[in-house]
């Protein structure tokens, strides 16, 4: 009984591959695949517009409009900031 305790407690605690190391590595693998497929959904974005803006320069001259606040010679841009409830 005392060799399967000291065993146990050896596994545990004080092994190259113990218990207490494996628990952070697993949680610590579960938080980089969800990075992982975080960015990848990113990447499709982020192409996918990438080569909306890049084949139709109506899509370039509206994404420029909104995200940079640029404006034609003769018109004049209202900026509507919606407040949070």
């Amino acid at each position: 009984m005392l060799t399967i305790s000291v065993f146990a407690v050896w596994m545990l605690f004080f092994d190259q591959n113990n218990m207490v190391d494996r628990l952070k590595m697993s949680a610590e693998i579960r938080q980089l695949e969800a990075d992982r497929e975080f960015y990848l959904e990113q990447i499709e974005t982020d192409s996918t517009r990438l080569h909306e803006l890049t084949t139709n320069k109506e899509n370039l001259e509206k994404y420029a409009r909104e995200q940079f606040l640029m404006k034609k010679k003769n018109e004049d841009v209202f900026v509507v900031i919606e407040e949070e409830k």
